[in-house]
């Protein structure tokens, strides 16, 4: 057969994101230098926050949804938050830290269906 004749395929990838948190971890008692390099407010007095919570999700706009989730169920406080790459960073107690991604977490799963991680901790 002649190879002219050949139908090509051509494949278009594309990446669809799914209603998904990919990370949830819990840095217990972190080096200071790491508040500051992670760019957290330096004016907060962080020698009383114990831990760094982390989580990646997306839709990227649950950010906001988990960072008011983890608001009002600890006392945790908002350390950074992204709606447009999907990253909310909490700081507290770790068990304030804890509490605030266990909200979040829940929520997600049991409410809005989302497919969720294991919570880590080190």
């Amino acid at each position: 057969m002649n190879d002219i004749y050949e139908t090509k395929h051509r494949i278009i990838q594309e990446s669809v994101p799914g209603k998904q948190i990919t990370l949830a971890h819990i840095i217990a008692n972190p080096d200071p230098t790491l508040y500051r390099k992670l760019g957290l407010d330096p004016t907060v007095d962080y020698s009383k926050k114990s831990a760094i919570g982390i989580i990646t999700m997306t839709p990227s706009e649950y950010a906001i949804i988990a960072a008011d989730i983890s608001l009002k169920a600890s006392g945790a406080e908002v350390g950074f938050v992204d709606r447009f790459s999907g990253t909310l960073i909490v700081v507290g107690s770790v068990s304030e830290v804890e509490a605030a991604l266990l909200a979040a977490t829940d929520y997600a799963r049991q409410k809005l269906g989302f497919h969720v991680c294991e919570i880590t901790k080190t």
